[in-house]
C-alpha cells in the first residue's frame, strides 16, 4: 500500500509539473513576432530627399547629385529634356551615372531597416571590421541635414553586415546587423556606377545602282 501511494504522489507531481510548464510556454508571444516588432528604419528620409550621395570603398570614391539634363534644341528651337538618367556622377569623373545602381542603394538607404544591435566600446571596432570600413556612404539632403552608413564586415553566417549608422566620436558605438544587400549596392566597378551610352544605330546603305 505505501509503494501505491507514493506511485500516486510521484504521478500527480508530474501532473502537475507539466501542467505548469504547459501554461508558462502558451504565454510566450511568437519569436517572429517579437523579431518584427524590433525592426528600426536605419534612416528617416526618402528617396527623393536627398541632394548628393557619396560611396567611399577601398578601392574607389563616387560621388553623385541629381540633376536634369536636356539635349540640343529641336527645330522649332526648343529645348528637349533627355530623362533617361536623372542622376550625374561627379567624381572620379563628370558622366552620367547609371539610374538602377543609384535606385537600388537609395531604396535600400530610406527603406533598409536593422532589428538587431548592440553596443561595444570604440576600441573594438576591429573586430566588426568597422575600423577599414568595406565601405562608407555619405549622404546631403535638401535640408542640408547629413548622414553617414559606415559598413564592415559581414557576420558569422553571412547573412548580415556589421554597420554603423551616424556613429558619435570617441564614443561607445551602437553596431548594427543590416542586409547583406547593401554589398551588392556598394560594391561595384567604375564601369557599372556610369551609364551605358546609347550604341548608334546601324546605317543602311543603299543598294548598288545596276550597271
Amino acid at each position: 500500500m505505501k509503494f501505491q501511494r507514493t506511485s500516486l504522489i510521484l504521478v500527480f507531481a508530474a501532473l502537475a509539473l507539466g501542467g505548469y510548464v504547459y501554461y508558462n510556454e502558451s504565454k510566450k508571444p511568437p519569436q517572429v513576432d517579437e523579431a518584427k516588432s524590433d525592426e528600426k528604419p536605419l534612416f528617416n528620409f526618402k528617396e527623393q530627399d536627398v541632394q548628393a550621395l557619396t560611396v567611399q570603398t577601398p578601392k574607389l570614391t563616387v560621388s553623385f547629385e541629381p540633376f536634369t539634363p536636356t539635349i540640343p534644341p529641336n527645330q522649332k528651337g526648343k529645348p528637349q529634356i533627355d530623362r533617361a538618367s536623372s542622376w550625374l556622377m561627379r567624381k572620379p569623373e563628370v558622366a552620367p551615372a547609371d539610374e538602377g545602381a543609384i535606385a537600388f542603394l537609395l531604396n535600400l538607404l530610406a527603406t533598409g531597416k536593422s532589428d538587431r544591435s548592440f553596443s561595444v566600446p570604440a576600441a573594438r571596432k576591429s573586430e566588426f571590421g568597422l575600423n577599414q570600413p568595406s565601405a562608407t556612404v555619405d549622404v546631403k539632403l535638401n535640408n542640408q541635414q547629413t548622414h553617414r552608413l559606415v559598413i564592415g564586415k559581414p557576420n558569422f553566417n553571412r547573412n548580415f553586415l556589421y554597420a554603423l549608422v551616424d556613429p558619435p566620436m570617441n564614443q561607445d558605438l551602437s553596431v548594427l546587423l543590416i542586409p547583406i544587400n547593401f554589398q551588392n549596392a556598394v560594391d561595384r566597378p567604375l564601369s557599372e556606377w556610369k551609364r551605358d551610352k546609347p550604341k548608334p544605330s546601324p546605317s543602311v546603305s543603299s543598294p548598288a545602282s545596276p550597271q
